[in-house]
């Protein structure tokens, strides 16, 4: 593994692990969720709106027909030579076991695919979906990998109650230990300004990931969208919503204590303007990524300066 940066970039971990550019391949699909049909709420997260985590439409065609589609206009433009099949929109896992295993073959038909991953949630997943996933890929494509990229959002288990999530922390630390008793990689969502969360629930999302070895993360800056709980509240001047400064300084606090074994795929999302109440303190996506990047080389900060609390911390004192 090799840093180019201040922290260590999802675009090198595919480097170093494929040897050759990687990139997503995003497959959009007529998905739901749990949370929204009834089996555990109907009102869905508080900060999710009608389309989920995905800004694309939901497409009506085959998941191997929008790769086919999209492969090759990425390749052309980011010089990709290999490349992740990323099933992004809702509940990639929440579907009956046949109808993903049909998912998981198209995908594995389309030439140069790596590997799959699928967004879902911590309650989404178990050893039988799991042991068909990997079935069908051992058939198709051996050497394909397969990755969950786990909605856990905070590792505050009050919080997660408070916006909705519908699952607490436990089943979050569950799915992570049933992916890795499988060989599956393992990523993960956070939103690092949540209402209610503060520094100290940063430091213990890093923590936790550490303590769990996942393979990757991706932070998130709270977005509000107008068909949300967070929407209304929002436009009735009830929620509080941190600075852009205060952003900055918890995802520092993240870095600073994440293994630096863990990629880091964003330092915040993207969300259109239209339809979004409130995005990234009114700046576009990269002059905020920026100053992140700027505020770091101005501290001289680095990811994992601060990953020593593992492995019997106490018992250095004897060292």
């Amino acid at each position: 593994m090799v840093i180019l940066s201040r922290y260590y970039t999802y675009n090198q971990h595919l480097q170093d692990k494929y040897g050759a550019k990687t990139y997503k391949l995003p497959v959009n699909l007529l998905l739901t969720c749990p949370n929204r049909d009834g089996v555990l709420s109907t009102g869905g997260c508080a900060y999710c709106g009608s389309k989920g985590a995905s800004f694309e439409e939901a497409s009506v065609t085959s998941v191997k027909e929008q790769l086919l589609e999209i492969k090759e206009p990425i390749a052309n433009k980011y010089k990709a030579e290999k490349f992740i099949a990323y099933f992004q929109n809702f509940t990639n896992t929440y579907l009956p076991l046949e109808e993903l295993k049909d998912n998981v073959a198209q995908a594995l038909e389309v030439e140069g695919i790596v590997e799959l991953a699928f967004a879902t949630r911590p309650d989404c997943i178990n050893k039988e979906y799991l042991e068909a996933m990997l079935a069908v890929i051992e058939q198709q494509a051996p050497e394909t990998n397969l990755t969950l990229e786990l909605g856990l959002q905070t590792a505050n288990y009050h919080i997660l109650k408070s916006i909705n999530r519908g699952h607490t922390l436990a089943e979050f630390i569950d799915a992570v230990l049933t992916a890795r008793e499988y060989g599956v990689g393992v990523g993960v969502h956070l939103i690092l300004n949540l209402p209610g969360d503060s520094r100290e629930d940063a430091i213990e999302n890093a923590k936790l990931l550490s303590a769990l070895q996942v393979d990757n993360v991706k932070l998130h800056a709270l977005y509000i969208r107008e068909d949300t709980r967070f929407g209304e509240l929002y436009q009735q001047g009830k929620l509080d919503l941190i600075s852009l400064e205060e952003y900055i300084e918890r995802v520092i606090l993240f870095l600073e204590h994440l293994d630096p074994q863990i990629a880091v795929q964003r330092l915040l999302g993207k969300a259109p303007r239209e339809g979004s109440l409130f995005v990234n303190w009114g700046y576009d996506y990269w002059t905020v990524h920026n100053r992140i990047l700027d505020e770091l080389e101005k501290r001289n900060i680095e990811q994992g300066q601060k990953f020593d609390y593992l492995q019997g911390k106490a018992l250095t004192k004897f060292s």
